[in-house]
């Protein structure tokens, strides 16, 4: 319980659960609880309980479903789970920057075609370069490979022609960028340097890709992104 200190009785229950969640404990569509199933497991209040429940909804891990046989219901992962698997603590307004990056991800596919599609010269020096920098700043960790992983997909939205979508993805990143922080993770190290990995060569193909001008390996590149389960 030492690893809780600080926290309130509300957020050590729905760490808890969180975690069983994240363990696959409970498969998504699942019944957790009801209020007073988990008020009798936990022995918290019921406004704890409660309090918890909005938490672990507020996080996008389950969901309240009223009425008979209704309770507390783990969901698929949202954009929160997604920004906790990526190694970020969310600052403030864990909200709306999970809406942020829900119309990021849906602006990706169009933003990397039109890359493929309409790269220059200039853009792909410039991106190479950001390629570059991405690789040197996964052997210094998750915040330097975050930073850097941003700088490459804003690099990449600016080559689109579509003013208004490049305009949006961009202002979502930076919003993303601005309240959100690497922060500690409990795994061992070898977890986050596999995450890097893989999130390495899942970028070098979508660089690939726009550089090859090939829109079908872009599409590709862009669903294995999504796929990961790990937003940036």
């Amino acid at each position: 319980m030492n690893s809780f200190a600080g926290l309130t009785r509300a957020n050590v229950l729905a760490s808890e659960i969180e975690q069983q969640i994240l363990d696959r404990d409970f498969k998504p569509g699942e019944l957790i609880g009801t209020i007073d199933s988990l008020r009798a497991r936990s022995g918290f209040a019921r406004s704890t309980v409660a309090e918890a429940i909005r938490l672990l909804a507020d996080r996008g891990l389950a969901e309240i479903r009223p009425g008979r046989g209704g309770g507390l219901f783990a969901t698929a992962a949202g954009p929160m789970v997604k920004i906790r698997h990526t190694l970020l603590a969310v600052t403030d307004a864990p909200t709306s920057v999970a809406e942020a990056v829900a119309v990021r991800e849906a602006l990706e596919v169009l933003i990397d075609v039109d890359a493929a599609e309409h790269r220059t010269a200039a853009d792909i020096a410039d991106i190479k370069k950001l390629l570059t920098k991405l690789k040197s700043a996964a052997a210094r960790g998750t915040t330097a490979f975050l930073l850097a992983n941003w700088d490459l997909h804003e690099r990449i939205a600016l080559i689109s022609p579509n003013q208004t979508a490049s305009a949006l993805y961009l202002s979502m990143t930076r919003f993303v960028r601005e309240h959100a922080v690497a922060a500690t993770h409990d795994d061992a190290p070898e977890s986050a340097t596999e995450w890097l990995h893989i999130r390495l060569e899942t970028h070098e193909e979508l660089v690939a890709a726009i550089i090859a001008g090939d829109v079908h390996r872009a599409k590709t590149a862009v669903e294995k992104h999504a796929g990961l389960l790990l937003t940036e």
